[in-house]
């Protein structure tokens, strides 16, 4: 291979990784993708998925028909203080737990021939000249073109020391996630997302008759809780609605899934010569609608783009700086309204009142969650 182990290289293993990866060994390169974690494994995620990429999807070799998946047409919010908000999602999506996704595509990316290297984390990744080097398990591996989809934070954004990660603690750089799956009475095609004090939870059905629960909150009110359990029974319980779930609902993890110390500043989307997907970039909210979508329909722009690279279409910079514009064009106008309702969402006050006020305008209500849901890709 004229000096290079792999046409293609992908340091992380989730939605934008692995859907990219596909997608480039669909085109005929060498790819290899490196994930720190064993396949199939659990993630922090809300586990719901906007219907924008269902046909990729599939083109990705997952037949979801066949899944018999929950589809999900309604929203429900509520604000701490009680009130609820209904709404109908009109493109929709559906439930699918990460553990089963993830691993379909994982089999999927196995049997076209990419080399899945699970269990195995990356040390770094450098920008050499005209190439790439990968450094995992003791072992270099030389690539025509690396991409970074290592999710929220790595090992790898702290040895490039990335703004996102040096920066002090505060309002936007200091969540933590925890997810359970449970099986409860509960509708079918609904998702909901109820509020509290400094956080919320998501509540939607997945496979095998269970509900995915996942709740995004600051570190200070764990730091003031000390622990979980404690916090839910004070803080998350104030929610007359979550209460009742947690309170009625059986818990099938005996411990939550948990992920600390995620940020939601700004991230660059290139980094050392180096094109990032996913969570990687972009500073994805949950209210942004479906970062899931969002991810790999990051992953699909970078896959188009490579190609025009690897066929001498256009230059390393001319692809750089297309996939930032494009990224941008695609994605920066609905961060901006998940960030503005992320700023809504959390404080008492001003959840009660946005809730209260989205409730008496339902046109301002469709034209948000139509903001912040993309077009199918």
């Amino acid at each position: 291979m004229n000096g290079y182990d792999y046409d293609i290289g992908i340091v992380g293993g989730g939605l934008a990784g692995l859907t990219a990866a596909i997608q480039l060994r669909k085109k005929g390169y060498t790819v290899s993708l490196w994930e720190k974690n064993k396949y199939p494994f659990h993630r922090v995620c809300g586990e719901y998925i906007s219907k924008e990429s269902w046909d990729y999807l599939q083109r990705c070799g997952i037949d979801l028909p066949a899944l018999q998946l929950p589809e999900i047409n309604k929203l429900e919010v509520s604000s701490p203080g009680g009130s609820v908000l209904k709404a109908k999602l009109d493109l929709g999506g559906f439930g699918i737990s990460r553990y089963w996704l993830d691993y379909l595509l994982y089999e999927e990316a196995k049997k076209l021939g990419v080399a899945v290297f699970d269990g195995c984390k990356v040390e770094q990744l450098f920008h050499r000249h005209d190439s790439f080097e990968i450094l995992a398990g003791n072992q270099s591996f030389k690539v025509k073109l690396a991409l970074g989809s290592f999710g929220k934070r790595s090992n790898i954004d702290v040895k490039w020391q990335r703004k996102f990660v040096v920066q002090k603690p505060n309002t936007l750089n200091n969540y933590i996630g925890v997810k359970y799956h449970i099986k409860a009475d509960l509708p079918d095609d609904t998702i909901a997302l109820h509020n509290f004090k400094g956080g919320y939870c998501g509540v939607s059905k997945v496979e095998a008759d269970q509900y995915c629960l996942c709740y995004l909150t600051t570190a200070s009110n764990l730091q003031a809780a000390g622990s979980i359990k404690e916090m839910e029974e004070r803080i998350l319980f104030r929610n007359f609605y979550l209460r009742k779930i947690f309170e009625q609902s059986a818990f099938v993890f005996s411990d939550p899934v948990t992920i600390s110390q995620i940020s939601f500043n700004r991230k660059e989307l290139v980094y050392n010569n180096i094109p990032l997907v996913g969570d990687a970039c972009g500073m994805i909210t949950p209210l942004c609608g479906n970062g899931m979508s969002m991810a790999m329909h990051s992953g699909k722009i970078f896959t188009d783009l490579a190609n025009d690279f690897l066929q001498h279409r256009i230059s390393f910079d001319g692809m750089l700086g297309r996939y930032e514009r494009m990224w941008n064009n695609q994605f920066s106008a609905r961060l901006r309204v998940g960030r503005m309702v992320q700023a809504n969402f959390g404080k008492e006050w001003q959840t009660n009142l946005f809730v209260n006020t989205l409730k008496r305008l339902p046109g301002l209500t469709n034209r948000i969650i139509k903001a912040t849901h993309g077009q199918p890709f």
